[in-house]
């Protein structure tokens, strides 16, 4: 029997893995020539992503939103315990290449000082209950008791979940943000929503319970233990960062 050629197998974009995704730069050149060998000689162009070379690559693979990270830093003696005095941004970034870099040198979430926070938020939305886009919102939130939990990984595993898209659906566009705090007996990690669901089996409430889900996922959380829901605004009335939950999961 004649041979037959093998099925050629076309993987969609979205499953290839990122250094295998054809993405121009931002000028829509390619900056870096290479030629025979890699020598850099002239006459050949390549594109170099950061899986190349984590310095001198000249591809990005953008983000569906950008997004800014901010630092709340402790209260001191000093009278700065005004909270926009605490509260700093740090830098808005919207590609994978980087939040790597970014992330590869800021200090790690369990070498934080004790009431730190980190805040990594869609640019234009403030981490405030006060912020229009969030005054109407509320928080899925877990507190890991054990200070020897993984946070390090914890908190990379939700940011990656965030800016990846991978908490909801395109259509929800419920995530505003998600945030870490380092207290004295505790890590507590949240993400915060447009809204608080309405109640009543609305698609709203269907949405954030989906998210709810999903972020115990990503904190690897055991069937015994539960991710819980507030709103902003009931945290707002009891001046707590935790009142009673309105969902469970």
């Amino acid at each position: 029997m004649p041979e037959t050629e093998a099925p050629t197998v076309v993987i969609p974009d979205e499953q290839r893995p990122l250094d295998q995704i054809p993405i121009s730069p931002p000028n829509g050149e390619v900056e870096e020539e290479t030629g025979e060998g890699g020598l850099g000689l002239p006459g050949n162009k390549e594109q170099l992503t950061v899986f190349h070379s984590p310095d001198n690559f000249n591809v990005k693979h953008p983000l569906m939103n950008k997004w800014t990270l901010w630092y709340t830093k402790p209260p001191s003696n000093k009278g700065e315990n005004n909270w926009n005095d605490l509260l700093k941004e740090v830098v808005t970034f919207d590609s994978v290449e980087e939040f790597w870099g970014i992330y590869n040198n800021i200090t790690k979430t369990s070498e934080l000082s004790l009431k730190s926070d980190y805040h990594l938020f869609k640019t234009g939305v403030r981490p405030e209950w006060e912020d229009p886009q969030n005054k109407n919102g509320g928080k899925w939130a877990y507190q890991f008791r054990d200070k020897r939990a993984p946070i390090d990984d914890l908190w990379l595993n939700v940011m990656l979940a965030a800016i990846g898209e991978t908490l909801e659906s395109d259509k929800d566009k419920e995530i505003m943000g998600a945030v870490v705090n380092v207290r004295k007996a505790l890590f507590r990690v949240g993400v915060w929503t447009k809204t608080t669901g309405g109640g009543g089996g609305t698609p709203e409430e269907a949405a954030l319970m989906e998210i709810g889900k999903k972020f115990k996922e990503v904190l690897k959380l055991g069937v015994k233990d539960f991710v819980e829901f507030s709103g902003h605004t009931e945290s707002a009335q009891s001046g707590q960062s935790r009142v009673k939950a309105k969902y469970t999961v």
